[in-house]
């Protein structure tokens, strides 16, 4: 193909296509894998999931609190995170974070 003898606008079009397949190059490579795996699976009377287990969503488990308000002792504060309005009208006021601590 002589590129030196296309228009701009063709030429573009022939990059905008060759992004579009170069992005999906890989989704379908893993599309095939993932196919011919389960074929082969089958084939012994598995499935994915018996070889592999239920793919399962990570979760974080809730930290526990280390600061409590002394006014309110029902809000507390991991330290993670922005701090709530009333450890910063603390710590204004002169108290530490130790003053704070559970």
């Amino acid at each position: 193909m002589d590129f030196n003898s296309l228009s701009l606008d063709e030429l573009k079009r022939i990059r905008r296509d060759a992004d579009k397949a170069i992005q999906t190059f890989e989704d379908r490579a893993r599309k095939k894998a993932l196919a011919e795996a389960e074929a082969v699976l089958r084939q012994h009377g598995f499935t994915v999931e018996q070889i592999l287990g239920k793919p399962t969503k990570a979760t974080r488990a809730p930290v526990l609190p280390k600061y409590a308000n002394p006014a309110d002792p029902s809000e507390t504060w991991s330290g993670r995170g922005r701090k709530p309005r009333w450890v910063v009208d603390a710590l204004a006021s002169g108290k530490s974070m130790d003053d704070l601590a559970i």
